[in-house]
């Protein structure tokens, strides 16, 4: 296990920053929103509230109730005293609209969540893997595209995954996205780290990673992508204010994390469900931990020349069977092994720098 481990440098005390919160109203991206927001910085929040959609197309929902992100909005700035907006935007589809939204409100920082971040519903079936690569690639092409036409210096924070790395592929520990290596000539060179995705969603995010790197190297935009592990926990000091600004909480097949799957499970008292043998180690970060990592990112932009900066962020790993172990010991549930579904290793070591 490991501490939270916040890896860039400690805060500079910057002056309060405007940021652009794409995917604002998802899991991850509406209590950053406020988070930031209480922070002092002026924070615009962009959705398409395609997440919303998605529960009815699944015939799920949260298990906490959403309301919905206008009343959120509202409430958050009556008990802030802050002046939180929103702007509905398909970052994937509206590119004139994000143009302009960029031009009239030349943002310091851009955000970026907006994509659809489910392994699970990423490989469900051939529309899924095409709406998931269509969403998530043309929205992050659009965006740096939409900062180079703008003519703005604006530092985009994408969220990432630890996914891109892949599971006990590295043959040691994992370094923050970059690989020192020794070429057959003798020289040496920084190189990112081989992608080594295991779902469809895992795939855009290593491509994301390629786009980013063209983007920093042909036009000089100053980006830093934060690979993080799961993250868990649904509330945070300032969702917690009002019961209109509740984060959601998933637990269905695809959405649902294993950590909220087991609570679930044991919830009802029905078995928790471990697929292989167990062993699959993973990193997790709690969601209050992922906001503080957002705004270090903020505070702390690279420098103009610098290239793509890449950070991991895990609180700590744990093997799934022990995770099972944990709750079950917690609630009495017994832990039931099936088959595992996916095609990866039955035990993984992730050892993260």
């Amino acid at each position: 296990r490991f501490r939270v481990q916040l890896s860039m440098k400690a805060d500079d005390g910057t002056r309060p920053k405007k940021v652009l919160v794409l995917g604002g109203d998802g899991f991850c991206g509406w209590p950053t929103s406020l988070y930031l927001s209480e922070k002092g910085h002026d924070v615009i929040v962009a959705d398409n509230l395609s997440r919303r959609k998605i529960d009815v197309e699944l015939g799920c929902d949260s298990l906490t109730p959403l309301s919905a992100i206008e009343d959120r909005v509202k409430t958050w700035n009556k008990v802030s005293g802050n002046q939180m907006r929103f702007k509905f935007l398909d970052l994937s589809t509206d590119f004139a609209e994000l143009l302009q939204l960029l031009k009239e409100e030349k943002p310091d920082t851009v955000v970026h969540f907006a994509e659809q971040r489910a392994a699970p519903y990423s490989m469900k079936d051939a529309r899924r893997k095409r709406y998931t690569v269509d969403n998530n690639l043309s929205g992050t092409h659009n965006l740096l595209c939409a900062i180079v036409e703008s003519g703005l210096d604006i530092h985009v924070v994408h969220l990432g995954t630890m996914g891109v790395y892949g599971y006990g592929t590295s043959g040691g520990e994992i370094p923050e996205g970059y690989l020192d290596v020794t070429l057959p000539s003798g020289k040496t060179s920084k190189i990112l780290h081989p992608a080594y995705p295991g779902s469809v969603y895992h795939l855009t995010k290593c491509m994301d990673a390629l786009t980013f790197q063209y983007y920093n190297k042909n036009d000089g935009l100053r980006v830093t992508d934060l690979h993080q592990g799961i993250v868990w926990g649904t509330n945070t000091p300032q969702t917690i204010r009002d019961e209109r600004l509740i984060n959601r909480f998933d637990y269905d097949g695809d959405y649902g994390t294993v950590l909220n799957r087991f609570l679930m499970q044991a919830a009802l008292n029905i078995p928790l469900t471990v697929y292989g043998t167990g062993g699959q180690t993973r990193a997790f970060i709690h969601i209050t931990d992922t906001a503080r990592c957002i705004e270090l990112a903020i505070n702390n932009p690279p420098k103009s020349g610098e290239k793509v900066e890449i950070f991991n962020q895990v609180a700590e790993t744990l093997r799934v069977g022990d995770l099972a172990k944990l709750v079950s010991e917690k609630t009495g549930c017994e832990v039931r092994f099936l088959e595992n579904p996916r095609k990866e290793d039955a035990e993984n070591e992730l050892d993260v720098s």
